[in-house]
Protein backbone atom coordinates (compact mmCIF):
# COMPACT_ATOMS: atom_id res chain seq x y z
CA UNK A 1 0.00 0.00 0.00
CA UNK A 2 1.48 3.32 -1.09
CA UNK A 3 1.00 6.76 0.37
CA UNK A 4 0.41 9.44 -2.27
CA UNK A 5 1.87 12.91 -1.72
CA UNK A 6 1.08 15.61 -4.27
CA UNK A 7 3.42 18.63 -4.57
CA UNK A 8 3.27 22.08 -6.11
CA UNK A 9 6.89 21.97 -7.20
CA UNK A 10 9.44 19.30 -8.02
CA UNK A 11 11.19 17.97 -4.94
CA UNK A 12 14.97 17.55 -5.43
CA UNK A 13 16.02 13.91 -5.20
CA UNK A 14 18.80 11.63 -6.38
CA UNK A 15 17.22 8.89 -8.55
CA UNK A 16 19.65 6.39 -7.03
CA UNK A 17 17.84 6.86 -3.72
CA UNK A 18 14.40 7.86 -5.05
CA UNK A 19 13.47 6.33 -8.42
CA UNK A 20 11.70 8.69 -10.81
CA UNK A 21 9.34 8.28 -13.77
CA UNK A 22 8.81 11.28 -16.05
CA UNK A 23 5.73 10.78 -18.21
CA UNK A 24 3.81 12.84 -20.73
CA UNK A 25 2.78 13.16 -24.35
CA UNK A 26 5.76 13.07 -26.70
CA UNK A 27 5.13 16.59 -27.97
CA UNK A 28 5.12 17.89 -24.40
CA UNK A 29 8.28 16.00 -23.51
CA UNK A 30 9.95 17.50 -26.60
CA UNK A 31 9.10 20.99 -25.32
CA UNK A 32 10.39 20.23 -21.83
CA UNK A 33 13.63 22.00 -20.92
CA UNK A 34 16.08 19.83 -19.00
CA UNK A 35 16.53 22.53 -16.36
CA UNK A 36 12.89 22.08 -15.31
CA UNK A 37 13.55 18.47 -14.28
CA UNK A 38 17.25 18.66 -13.48
CA UNK A 39 16.57 18.43 -9.72
CA UNK A 40 14.99 14.99 -10.23
CA UNK A 41 17.89 13.60 -12.29
CA UNK A 42 21.12 15.12 -10.97
CA UNK A 43 23.78 13.82 -10.69
CA UNK A 44 22.91 10.63 -12.58
CA UNK A 45 21.50 11.89 -15.89
CA UNK A 46 23.02 14.50 -18.19
CA UNK A 47 21.09 16.87 -20.41
CA UNK A 48 22.42 15.09 -23.49
CA UNK A 49 21.20 11.69 -22.25
CA UNK A 50 17.79 13.14 -21.43
CA UNK A 51 17.40 14.80 -24.83
CA UNK A 52 18.45 11.70 -26.74
CA UNK A 53 16.13 9.48 -24.71
CA UNK A 54 13.14 11.64 -25.62
CA UNK A 55 14.10 11.59 -29.31
CA UNK A 56 14.28 7.78 -29.22
CA UNK A 57 10.73 7.37 -27.89
CA UNK A 58 8.39 5.72 -30.39
CA UNK A 59 5.00 5.47 -28.65
CA UNK A 60 2.87 2.66 -30.12
CA UNK A 61 0.73 3.37 -28.22
CA UNK A 62 3.18 4.07 -25.35
CA UNK A 63 6.94 3.77 -24.98
CA UNK A 64 9.45 3.93 -22.15
CA UNK A 65 13.18 4.64 -22.15
CA UNK A 66 15.60 4.18 -19.27
CA UNK A 67 17.69 7.19 -18.29
CA UNK A 68 19.67 5.62 -15.44
CA UNK A 69 19.65 1.89 -14.73
CA UNK A 70 16.03 1.02 -13.88
CA UNK A 71 15.76 3.96 -11.50
CA UNK A 72 15.09 6.89 -13.82
CA UNK A 73 12.77 6.54 -16.82
CA UNK A 74 10.93 8.70 -19.30
CA UNK A 75 7.69 7.48 -20.84
CA UNK A 76 5.54 8.76 -23.71
CA UNK A 77 1.75 8.53 -23.80
CA UNK A 78 -0.22 7.78 -26.99
CA UNK A 79 0.12 10.33 -29.77
CA UNK A 80 -3.57 10.39 -30.63
CA UNK A 81 -6.75 10.71 -28.60
CA UNK A 82 -10.05 10.52 -30.48
CA UNK A 83 -12.98 12.84 -29.87
CA UNK A 84 -14.60 10.32 -27.51
CA UNK A 85 -11.46 9.95 -25.41
CA UNK A 86 -9.85 12.18 -22.82
CA UNK A 87 -7.20 14.57 -24.10
CA UNK A 88 -5.20 13.65 -20.98
CA UNK A 89 -4.75 10.03 -22.18
CA UNK A 90 -5.59 9.16 -18.57
CA UNK A 91 -6.22 5.45 -19.12
CA UNK A 92 -2.81 5.05 -20.74
CA UNK A 93 -1.24 7.16 -17.99
CA UNK A 94 -2.62 4.86 -15.31
CA UNK A 95 -1.24 1.79 -17.10
CA UNK A 96 2.19 3.36 -17.64
CA UNK A 97 2.44 4.28 -13.94
CA UNK A 98 1.29 0.81 -12.85
CA UNK A 99 3.80 -0.88 -15.14
CA UNK A 100 6.75 1.27 -14.13
CA UNK A 101 6.10 1.77 -10.42
CA UNK A 102 9.04 0.49 -8.38
CA UNK A 103 7.08 -0.37 -5.25
CA UNK A 104 9.38 1.73 -3.07
CA UNK A 105 9.43 5.43 -2.26
CA UNK A 106 9.54 7.08 -5.66
CA UNK A 107 8.55 10.11 -7.73
CA UNK A 108 6.07 10.37 -10.59
CA UNK A 109 6.51 13.53 -12.66
CA UNK A 110 3.58 14.22 -15.02
CA UNK A 111 4.26 16.60 -17.89
CA UNK A 112 0.99 18.04 -19.19
CA UNK A 113 -1.00 21.14 -20.07
CA UNK A 114 -3.06 22.77 -17.35
CA UNK A 115 -6.30 21.58 -18.98
CA UNK A 116 -5.22 17.98 -18.31
CA UNK A 117 -3.96 18.57 -14.76
CA UNK A 118 -7.00 17.30 -12.85
CA UNK A 119 -7.54 14.22 -15.03
CA UNK A 120 -3.83 13.37 -14.87
CA UNK A 121 -3.72 13.59 -11.08
CA UNK A 122 -6.77 11.32 -10.84
CA UNK A 123 -5.19 8.88 -13.30
CA UNK A 124 -2.10 8.49 -11.11
CA UNK A 125 -4.31 7.87 -8.06
CA UNK A 126 -6.06 5.01 -9.87
CA UNK A 127 -2.71 3.25 -10.27
CA UNK A 128 -2.29 2.76 -6.52
CA UNK A 129 -5.18 0.74 -5.03
CA UNK A 130 -5.43 0.44 -1.26
CA UNK A 131 -7.13 -2.90 -0.70
CA UNK A 132 -5.03 -6.03 -0.20
CA UNK A 133 -5.16 -9.08 2.01
CA UNK A 134 -2.02 -10.67 0.61
CA UNK A 135 0.32 -12.18 3.16
CA UNK A 136 4.10 -12.38 3.06
CA UNK A 137 6.78 -14.30 4.91
CA UNK A 138 6.77 -11.53 7.49
CA UNK A 139 3.36 -12.72 8.72
CA UNK A 140 2.99 -15.07 11.67
CA UNK A 141 0.30 -17.70 12.16
CA UNK A 142 -1.25 -16.75 8.85
CA UNK A 143 -1.78 -13.12 9.90
CA UNK A 144 -1.20 -10.55 7.17
CA UNK A 145 2.19 -8.90 7.31
CA UNK A 146 1.90 -5.13 7.32
CA UNK A 147 4.74 -3.72 5.20
CA UNK A 148 5.90 -0.18 5.67
CA UNK A 149 3.98 1.87 3.11
CA UNK A 150 6.02 3.43 0.34
CA UNK A 151 5.62 7.12 -0.41
CA UNK A 152 4.83 8.10 -3.98
CA UNK A 153 5.59 11.76 -4.65
CA UNK A 154 3.37 13.00 -7.48
CA UNK A 155 4.60 16.18 -9.16
CA UNK A 156 3.62 18.12 -12.25
CA UNK A 157 5.38 20.17 -14.89
CA UNK A 158 2.91 22.37 -16.77
CA UNK A 159 3.59 22.95 -20.45
CA UNK A 160 2.71 26.42 -21.64
CA UNK A 161 3.61 28.11 -18.38
CA UNK A 162 1.91 28.57 -15.05
CA UNK A 163 2.29 26.94 -11.68
CA UNK A 164 0.13 24.92 -9.38
CA UNK A 165 -1.44 26.72 -6.44
CA UNK A 166 -1.78 25.20 -3.00
CA UNK A 167 -5.50 24.97 -3.68
CA UNK A 168 -4.86 23.03 -6.91
CA UNK A 169 -2.78 20.50 -5.00
CA UNK A 170 -5.43 20.17 -2.31
CA UNK A 171 -8.19 19.61 -4.86
CA UNK A 172 -6.20 16.84 -6.56
CA UNK A 173 -5.38 15.31 -3.18
CA UNK A 174 -9.06 15.31 -2.21
CA UNK A 175 -10.10 13.71 -5.50
CA UNK A 176 -7.31 11.13 -5.21
CA UNK A 177 -8.42 10.25 -1.68
CA UNK A 178 -12.01 9.91 -2.88
CA UNK A 179 -10.97 7.68 -5.79
CA UNK A 180 -8.88 5.40 -3.59
CA UNK A 181 -11.63 5.24 -0.95
CA UNK A 182 -14.14 4.27 -3.63
CA UNK A 183 -11.85 1.62 -5.13
CA UNK A 184 -11.10 0.22 -1.68
CA UNK A 185 -14.81 -0.27 -0.94
CA UNK A 186 -15.43 -1.89 -4.33
CA UNK A 187 -12.40 -4.21 -4.02
CA UNK A 188 -13.36 -5.40 -0.53
CA UNK A 189 -15.36 -8.65 -0.37
CA UNK A 190 -18.78 -8.87 1.24
CA UNK A 191 -17.53 -10.75 4.30
CA UNK A 192 -15.84 -7.43 5.15
CA UNK A 193 -17.77 -4.82 3.16
CA UNK A 194 -21.32 -5.85 3.99
CA UNK A 195 -24.00 -3.25 4.76
CA UNK A 196 -22.57 -2.70 8.25
CA UNK A 197 -19.08 -2.34 6.78
CA UNK A 198 -20.29 0.23 4.26
CA UNK A 199 -22.08 2.16 6.99
CA UNK A 200 -18.81 2.22 8.93
CA UNK A 201 -17.10 3.82 5.90
CA UNK A 202 -19.89 6.42 5.76
CA UNK A 203 -19.35 7.11 9.47
CA UNK A 204 -15.61 7.68 8.91
CA UNK A 205 -16.28 10.22 6.17
CA UNK A 206 -18.99 11.89 8.26
CA UNK A 207 -16.62 12.31 11.21
CA UNK A 208 -13.90 13.82 9.04
CA UNK A 209 -16.39 16.26 7.53
CA UNK A 210 -18.03 16.93 10.92
CA UNK A 211 -21.41 15.65 9.75
CA UNK A 212 -23.92 13.22 11.21
CA UNK A 213 -25.38 10.57 8.92
CA UNK A 214 -29.05 9.68 8.92
CA UNK A 215 -29.66 5.93 8.79
CA UNK A 216 -32.95 4.06 8.29
CA UNK A 217 -32.40 0.34 8.64
CA UNK A 218 -34.05 -3.05 8.78
CA UNK A 219 -37.71 -3.10 9.77
CA UNK A 220 -37.71 0.71 9.90
CA UNK A 221 -37.44 0.67 6.10
CA UNK A 222 -40.59 -1.40 5.86
CA UNK A 223 -42.42 0.82 8.35
CA UNK A 224 -41.48 3.99 6.46
CA UNK A 225 -42.48 2.63 3.06
CA UNK A 226 -39.10 1.86 1.47
CA UNK A 227 -40.41 -1.31 -0.14
CA UNK A 228 -37.66 -1.44 -2.75
CA UNK A 229 -34.67 -1.43 -0.41
CA UNK A 230 -36.40 -3.59 2.18
CA UNK A 231 -37.66 -6.12 -0.36
CA UNK A 232 -34.22 -6.60 -1.89
CA UNK A 233 -32.28 -6.85 1.35
CA UNK A 234 -34.65 -8.56 3.80
CA UNK A 235 -33.27 -12.08 3.22
CA UNK A 236 -29.71 -11.16 4.23
CA UNK A 237 -28.28 -11.73 7.70
CA UNK A 238 -27.05 -8.12 7.67
CA UNK A 239 -30.13 -5.90 7.26
CA UNK A 240 -30.47 -3.31 4.46
CA UNK A 241 -30.25 0.42 5.04
CA UNK A 242 -30.86 3.85 3.57
CA UNK A 243 -28.12 6.24 4.70
CA UNK A 244 -27.90 9.97 3.99
CA UNK A 245 -25.05 12.45 4.36
CA UNK A 246 -26.12 16.09 4.09
CA UNK A 247 -23.86 19.12 3.67
CA UNK A 248 -25.80 22.37 3.92
CA UNK A 249 -23.48 25.40 3.95
CA UNK A 250 -24.66 28.84 4.93
CA UNK A 251 -25.90 30.88 1.98
CA UNK A 252 -26.78 27.88 -0.21
CA UNK A 253 -29.63 28.47 -2.63
CA UNK A 254 -29.69 25.20 -4.61
CA UNK A 255 -30.06 21.56 -3.60
CA UNK A 256 -28.26 18.69 -5.32
CA UNK A 257 -28.63 15.00 -4.48
CA UNK A 258 -26.41 12.09 -5.52
CA UNK A 259 -27.98 8.65 -5.10
CA UNK A 260 -25.84 5.52 -5.17
CA UNK A 261 -26.67 1.85 -5.67
CA UNK A 262 -25.00 -0.10 -2.87
CA UNK A 263 -25.65 -3.78 -3.44
CA UNK A 264 -22.78 -5.15 -1.37
CA UNK A 265 -23.19 -8.56 -3.01
CA UNK A 266 -25.61 -9.75 -5.65
CA UNK A 267 -26.46 -13.44 -5.84
CA UNK A 268 -29.36 -12.58 -8.11
CA UNK A 269 -31.78 -13.62 -5.37
CA UNK A 270 -34.11 -16.51 -6.25
CA UNK A 271 -33.48 -15.66 -9.93
CA UNK A 272 -30.00 -16.80 -9.03
CA UNK A 273 -26.89 -16.10 -11.08
CA UNK A 274 -24.77 -18.90 -12.51
CA UNK A 275 -21.45 -19.93 -11.00
CA UNK A 276 -19.45 -17.92 -13.54
CA UNK A 277 -21.65 -14.82 -13.30
CA UNK A 278 -21.56 -14.48 -9.51
CA UNK A 279 -17.82 -13.90 -8.87
CA UNK A 280 -17.14 -10.16 -8.94
CA UNK A 281 -20.58 -9.21 -7.63
CA UNK A 282 -18.86 -7.56 -4.65
CA UNK A 283 -18.50 -4.68 -7.13
CA UNK A 284 -22.26 -4.09 -7.30
CA UNK A 285 -21.87 -1.34 -4.70
CA UNK A 286 -19.72 0.71 -7.09
CA UNK A 287 -22.28 3.48 -7.54
CA UNK A 288 -22.73 4.09 -3.81
CA UNK A 289 -18.95 3.89 -3.32
CA UNK A 290 -18.44 6.57 -6.00
CA UNK A 291 -21.06 8.79 -4.38
CA UNK A 292 -19.24 8.50 -1.04
CA UNK A 293 -15.84 9.26 -2.57
CA UNK A 294 -17.27 12.09 -4.65
CA UNK A 295 -19.11 13.58 -1.68
CA UNK A 296 -15.90 13.53 0.37
CA UNK A 297 -13.87 15.21 -2.39
CA UNK A 298 -16.55 17.80 -3.20
CA UNK A 299 -17.10 18.90 0.41
CA UNK A 300 -13.36 18.95 1.22
CA UNK A 301 -12.78 21.15 -1.83
CA UNK A 302 -15.43 23.69 -0.78
CA UNK A 303 -18.91 22.90 -2.13
CA UNK A 304 -21.09 26.03 -2.01
CA UNK A 305 -24.59 24.56 -2.33
CA UNK A 306 -26.65 21.99 -0.45
CA UNK A 307 -25.33 18.53 -1.28
CA UNK A 308 -26.95 15.27 -0.19
CA UNK A 309 -25.47 11.81 -0.68
CA UNK A 310 -28.07 9.04 -0.52
CA UNK A 311 -26.83 5.46 -0.12
CA UNK A 312 -29.19 2.59 -0.92
CA UNK A 313 -27.54 -0.40 0.75
CA UNK A 314 -28.56 -4.06 0.65
CA UNK A 315 -27.26 -7.56 0.07
CA UNK A 316 -29.31 -9.44 -2.52
CA UNK A 317 -29.16 -12.79 -0.73
CA UNK A 318 -31.02 -16.09 -0.92
CA UNK A 319 -32.93 -17.29 2.14
CA UNK A 320 -36.33 -18.07 3.64
CA UNK A 321 -37.25 -14.36 3.50
CA UNK A 322 -36.18 -13.80 -0.11
CA UNK A 323 -38.45 -11.88 -2.41
CA UNK A 324 -40.09 -14.29 -4.86
CA UNK A 325 -40.93 -13.77 -8.51
CA UNK A 326 -44.62 -12.75 -8.62
CA UNK A 327 -44.36 -10.86 -5.31
CA UNK A 328 -45.67 -7.31 -5.43
CA UNK A 329 -43.92 -4.55 -3.48
CA UNK A 330 -45.02 -0.99 -2.83
CA UNK A 331 -42.10 1.38 -3.23
CA UNK A 332 -41.48 4.77 -1.59
CA UNK A 333 -43.08 6.45 -4.60
CA UNK A 334 -46.37 4.72 -3.79
CA UNK A 335 -46.18 2.67 -6.99
CA UNK A 336 -46.70 -1.09 -6.90
CA UNK A 337 -44.15 -3.31 -8.64
CA UNK A 338 -44.65 -6.91 -9.71
CA UNK A 339 -41.35 -8.74 -9.37
CA UNK A 340 -40.60 -10.83 -12.45
CA UNK A 341 -36.82 -10.93 -11.96
CA UNK A 342 -35.16 -10.76 -8.53
CA UNK A 343 -31.85 -10.14 -10.31
CA UNK A 344 -33.14 -6.75 -11.47
CA UNK A 345 -32.78 -5.43 -7.93
CA UNK A 346 -30.66 -2.31 -8.31
CA UNK A 347 -33.45 -0.33 -9.93
CA UNK A 348 -35.76 -1.17 -7.01
CA UNK A 349 -33.46 0.32 -4.37
CA UNK A 350 -32.57 3.33 -6.51
CA UNK A 351 -36.25 4.04 -7.15
CA UNK A 352 -36.65 4.48 -3.39
CA UNK A 353 -33.49 6.60 -3.26
CA UNK A 354 -34.36 9.12 -5.97
CA UNK A 355 -37.91 9.42 -4.66
CA UNK A 356 -36.53 10.20 -1.19
CA UNK A 357 -34.21 12.82 -2.73
CA UNK A 358 -37.24 14.49 -4.30
CA UNK A 359 -39.89 14.18 -1.58
CA UNK A 360 -37.77 14.56 1.56
CA UNK A 361 -34.64 16.42 0.44
CA UNK A 362 -36.37 18.66 -2.14
CA UNK A 363 -33.49 18.29 -4.58
CA UNK A 364 -33.87 19.95 -7.95
CA UNK A 365 -30.87 18.20 -9.48
CA UNK A 366 -30.74 14.45 -8.84
CA UNK A 367 -28.05 12.14 -10.18
CA UNK A 368 -28.12 8.42 -9.52
CA UNK A 369 -25.09 6.24 -10.17
CA UNK A 370 -25.14 2.47 -10.41
CA UNK A 371 -23.58 -0.71 -11.70
CA UNK A 372 -27.04 -1.37 -13.08
CA UNK A 373 -26.89 -3.56 -16.19
CA UNK A 374 -24.56 -5.96 -17.96
CA UNK A 375 -26.02 -4.45 -21.11
CA UNK A 376 -24.16 -1.20 -20.38
CA UNK A 377 -20.85 -2.83 -21.27
CA UNK A 378 -22.31 -4.06 -24.55
CA UNK A 379 -23.88 -0.69 -25.37
CA UNK A 380 -21.11 1.74 -24.39
CA UNK A 381 -18.13 -0.46 -23.56
CA UNK A 382 -15.60 -0.99 -20.79
CA UNK A 383 -14.45 2.60 -20.50
CA UNK A 384 -17.55 4.74 -21.09
CA UNK A 385 -20.40 4.80 -18.61
CA UNK A 386 -23.90 5.31 -20.02
CA UNK A 387 -25.86 8.46 -19.22
CA UNK A 388 -29.64 8.74 -19.44
CA UNK A 389 -31.22 12.09 -18.58
CA UNK A 390 -34.27 14.29 -19.09
CA UNK A 391 -32.02 17.29 -19.80
CA UNK A 392 -30.18 17.75 -23.08
CA UNK A 393 -27.94 20.51 -21.75
CA UNK A 394 -26.85 18.44 -18.74
CA UNK A 395 -26.26 15.47 -21.02
CA UNK A 396 -23.93 17.58 -23.18
CA UNK A 397 -22.18 18.95 -20.13
CA UNK A 398 -21.72 15.47 -18.65
CA UNK A 399 -20.19 14.16 -21.89
CA UNK A 400 -17.65 17.00 -21.99
CA UNK A 401 -16.82 16.79 -18.29
CA UNK A 402 -16.44 13.03 -18.71
CA UNK A 403 -13.66 13.70 -21.19
CA UNK A 404 -12.19 16.43 -18.98
CA UNK A 405 -11.96 14.05 -16.00
CA UNK A 406 -11.43 10.77 -17.92
CA UNK A 407 -14.54 9.26 -16.31
CA UNK A 408 -15.89 8.86 -19.81
CA UNK A 409 -19.59 8.82 -20.73
CA UNK A 410 -21.74 8.02 -23.74
CA UNK A 411 -25.48 8.86 -24.03
CA UNK A 412 -28.30 6.34 -24.37
CA UNK A 413 -31.80 7.22 -25.65
CA UNK A 414 -34.23 8.94 -23.28
CA UNK A 415 -37.59 8.03 -24.75
CA UNK A 416 -40.06 6.84 -22.09
CA UNK A 417 -43.05 7.04 -24.43
CA UNK A 418 -41.46 4.31 -26.56
CA UNK A 419 -39.64 2.24 -23.96
CA UNK A 420 -41.53 2.28 -20.67
CA UNK A 421 -44.26 -0.02 -21.96
CA UNK A 422 -41.69 -2.81 -21.56
CA UNK A 423 -42.64 -2.86 -17.85
CA UNK A 424 -46.39 -3.31 -18.34
CA UNK A 425 -48.04 -5.48 -15.67
CA UNK A 426 -51.61 -6.83 -15.56
CA UNK A 427 -51.77 -6.73 -11.76
CA UNK A 428 -49.49 -3.88 -10.62
CA UNK A 429 -48.35 -0.46 -11.77
CA UNK A 430 -45.35 -2.03 -13.44
CA UNK A 431 -43.01 -5.02 -13.50
CA UNK A 432 -39.36 -4.64 -12.54
CA UNK A 433 -37.87 -6.23 -15.67
CA UNK A 434 -38.51 -5.78 -19.38
CA UNK A 435 -40.49 -8.02 -21.69
CA UNK A 436 -37.96 -7.67 -24.53
CA UNK A 437 -34.32 -7.78 -23.47
CA UNK A 438 -33.31 -6.72 -26.97
CA UNK A 439 -35.00 -3.34 -26.72
CA UNK A 440 -32.69 -0.63 -25.30
CA UNK A 441 -32.00 -2.46 -22.03
CA UNK A 442 -29.77 0.27 -20.58
CA UNK A 443 -32.36 2.96 -21.27
CA UNK A 444 -35.24 0.84 -19.97
CA UNK A 445 -33.47 0.01 -16.70
CA UNK A 446 -32.82 3.69 -16.10
CA UNK A 447 -36.38 4.64 -17.03
CA UNK A 448 -37.71 2.32 -14.34
CA UNK A 449 -35.89 4.50 -11.79
CA UNK A 450 -37.09 7.71 -13.42
CA UNK A 451 -40.69 6.49 -13.36
CA UNK A 452 -40.66 6.52 -9.56
CA UNK A 453 -39.21 9.99 -9.48
CA UNK A 454 -41.95 10.77 -11.97
CA UNK A 455 -41.65 11.62 -15.65
CA UNK A 456 -43.40 14.87 -14.66
CA UNK A 457 -40.45 15.81 -12.40
CA UNK A 458 -39.61 19.42 -13.21
CA UNK A 459 -35.99 19.26 -12.08
CA UNK A 460 -32.93 17.65 -13.66
CA UNK A 461 -32.52 13.90 -13.37
CA UNK A 462 -29.43 12.05 -14.53
CA UNK A 463 -28.80 8.31 -14.40
CA UNK A 464 -25.26 6.96 -14.86
CA UNK A 465 -24.81 3.23 -15.46
CA UNK A 466 -21.16 2.32 -14.87
CA UNK A 467 -21.29 -1.48 -14.57
CA UNK A 468 -18.22 -2.00 -16.78
CA UNK A 469 -16.02 1.06 -16.02
CA UNK A 470 -16.26 0.27 -12.27
CA UNK A 471 -13.38 -2.14 -12.72
CA UNK A 472 -10.43 -2.92 -14.99
CA UNK A 473 -9.50 -6.57 -14.77
CA UNK A 474 -9.41 -7.66 -11.14
CA UNK A 475 -9.20 -4.14 -9.71
CA UNK A 476 -11.68 -1.34 -9.06
CA UNK A 477 -11.03 1.93 -10.88
CA UNK A 478 -12.70 4.44 -8.56
CA UNK A 479 -14.88 5.48 -11.52
CA UNK A 480 -17.37 8.25 -10.82
CA UNK A 481 -15.55 10.36 -8.24
CA UNK A 482 -13.81 12.68 -10.70
CA UNK A 483 -16.96 12.87 -12.81
CA UNK A 484 -19.13 13.97 -9.89
CA UNK A 485 -16.80 16.66 -8.58
CA UNK A 486 -16.10 17.92 -12.11
CA UNK A 487 -19.71 17.92 -13.26
CA UNK A 488 -20.71 20.05 -10.28
CA UNK A 489 -17.49 22.08 -10.25
CA UNK A 490 -19.47 25.29 -10.82
CA UNK A 491 -20.71 24.84 -7.23
CA UNK A 492 -17.16 24.59 -5.88
CA UNK A 493 -14.95 27.25 -4.37
CA UNK A 494 -11.96 25.57 -6.03
CA UNK A 495 -10.78 27.29 -9.21
CA UNK A 496 -9.50 24.03 -10.70
CA UNK A 497 -12.94 22.40 -10.48
CA UNK A 498 -14.64 25.55 -11.72
CA UNK A 499 -12.49 25.37 -14.86
CA UNK A 500 -13.33 21.71 -15.40
CA UNK A 501 -17.04 22.56 -15.26
CA UNK A 502 -16.59 25.74 -17.31
CA UNK A 503 -15.28 23.65 -20.21
CA UNK A 504 -18.88 22.56 -20.65
CA UNK A 505 -21.05 25.44 -19.49
CA UNK A 506 -24.57 24.29 -18.87
CA UNK A 507 -27.18 26.54 -20.46
CA UNK A 508 -30.73 26.97 -19.28
CA UNK A 509 -32.82 23.88 -18.71
CA UNK A 510 -35.39 24.92 -21.29
CA UNK A 511 -34.59 21.65 -23.05
CA UNK A 512 -36.02 19.53 -20.26
CA UNK A 513 -38.28 16.82 -21.62
CA UNK A 514 -41.96 17.74 -21.68
CA UNK A 515 -43.91 16.13 -18.88
CA UNK A 516 -45.52 12.80 -19.62
CA UNK A 517 -48.35 10.91 -18.01
CA UNK A 518 -47.73 10.82 -14.29
CA UNK A 519 -46.02 7.60 -13.24
CA UNK A 520 -45.96 8.14 -9.51
CA UNK A 521 -48.87 7.51 -7.17
CA UNK A 522 -49.12 10.38 -4.68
Amino acid sequence: MSKLCFHRELQPADPHQTPVLIVGQQRHLAELKFDRVRCKLDPRVSEDTFTKAISYLQPAPTDTCSLYLDLAKVAALPVKASRHNSESRAHALTKVVQTNSSGVTESIVVVCERECLFASGCAVARAFPLYSRKTSKGGTNGDPAIPKPATVNVEFVLIGGGELSEQDVKVIENAASGIRLTANIVDAPCNEMNVSGFLAEIDKVAKELKLKPKVIRGEQLKDKGFGGIYGVGKAAADPPALAVLSYEPEGATETVAWVGKGIVFDTGGLSIKGKTAMPGMKRDCGGAAAVLGGFYAAVKSGFKQNLHAVFCLAENAVGPNSTRPDDIHTLYSGCTVEINNTDAEGRLILADGVCYADKDLKAKVILDMATLTGAQGIATGKYHGAILTNSGSWENKALIVGRQTADLLSPVPYCPELHFSEFTSAVADMKNSVMDRGNAQVSCAGLFIGAHLGFEYDGVWMHVDMASPVHCGERATGYGVALLVGLFGHHSKAELLQKVAAAAKCGSDCDLEPTLKKARVD
